[in-house]
């Protein structure tokens, strides 16, 4: 099959239209159209189903789509490769983590990483789903637990420890917990239980249920639930990672997490010698030092 066309119909069928592909491709639409005609009289095979709102792919174009995309993926991957200078990080690095990773540990430290490198463009991607790395959807991925796919390099930063907090406030007025039991007397501000928890953060969250709160909150990630205690809601379940920025909020029950959830970054193989990966992958890890170490300070590790 001839790469010309098969980059067209990738553009086409990416835009779902003969004209929005053509504006892409700095092409006329007569000549886009041209081209799939030609891809499928070669193939001998209809890729489209066309209609007044737009272009609709067969199931022979599914398939071709398939393999374009994953073509398209790799390509990418050995232009920014080779786009990597050996001496200068630059460019555009795309990180997915957690909203509360993300937005409560992560985001607040990236000022460091831009004063060593002020010409780097960081596309931060916070959602609970887990994006494809393989299929570059995004550069590196910091998760709460091992990533499962297949071609990735995969590091464990650190173990991260849940645990029970409130404000001094709401603690004088409702009263601080001496056992788990004690919850049927508060109101917990936790993840829901049907969201996609991990690890010692649902059994921590499973076992105060257990014991019946007096009221609760749900939120579907850590900055609301520590949003929640913050504004004397209730008493939350929050990672060390948060509560470290918050040292006026009090643990109770320390000894009823033992396990811990793990953290991991991660990336595509074809990006092992990435220098902009390289650089983030060392910021992570020198900020993780530096965590751990003020956690050992405070007495929590």
């Amino acid at each position: 099959m001839d790469w010309d066309k098969l980059r067209i119909f990738h553009a086409v069928a990416d835009a779902g239209s003969l004209t929005h592909a053509g504006d892409k491709l700095n092409l006329s639409q007569s000549a886009v159209s041209r081209q799939i005609r030609a891809l499928e009289e070669s193939l001998n095979a209809t890729l489209f189903h066309r209609h007044a709102r737009g272009l609709i792919l067969t199931e022979q174009g599914e398939l071709l789509f398939d393999a374009t995309q994953s073509m398209s993926a790799r390509l990418e991957a050995a232009s920014a490769r080779i786009r990597d200078s050996e001496e200068e990080v630059f460019g555009e690095l795309r990180v997915t983590t957690t909203v509360g990773f993300g937005t409560l540990w992560l985001a607040p430290r990236l000022s460091k990483l831009y004063e060593q490198y002020p010409n780097l463009k960081v596309d931060l991607m916070l959602e609970e789903r887990v994006l494809d790395l393989p299929m570059r959807e995004a550069d590196v991925a910091i998760r709460m637990k091992e990533p499962s796919q297949a071609d990735l390099v995969r590091k464990r930063l650190m173990t991260v420890r849940m645990g029970l907090y409130a404000t001094p406030a709401y603690l004088e007025k409702r009263g601080i917990l001496e056992t788990a039991g004690d919850i049927s007397q508060h109101r917990l501000i936790c993840q829901n239980q049907r969201s996609a928890q991990v690890g010692s953060a649902a059994v921590l969250g499973k076992k105060l249920m257990a014991h019946n709160p007096g009221s609760l909150l749900t939120v579907n990630n850590y900055f609301g639930v520590l949003q929640g205690v913050l504004h004397n809601i209730g008493i939350g379940i929050l990672p060390d990672y948060v509560t470290e920025e918050f040292p006026q909020l009090v643990e109770m029950l320390p000894e009823e997490d033992q396990n811990g959830v793990p953290v991991y970054l991660a990336y595509p193989e074809e990006l092992r010698h990435s220098q902009r990966v390289g650089a983030f992958r060392d910021f992570v890890q020198s900020e993780i030092m530096a965590h751990r170490k003020h956690m050992k300070e405070l007495g929590k590790l």
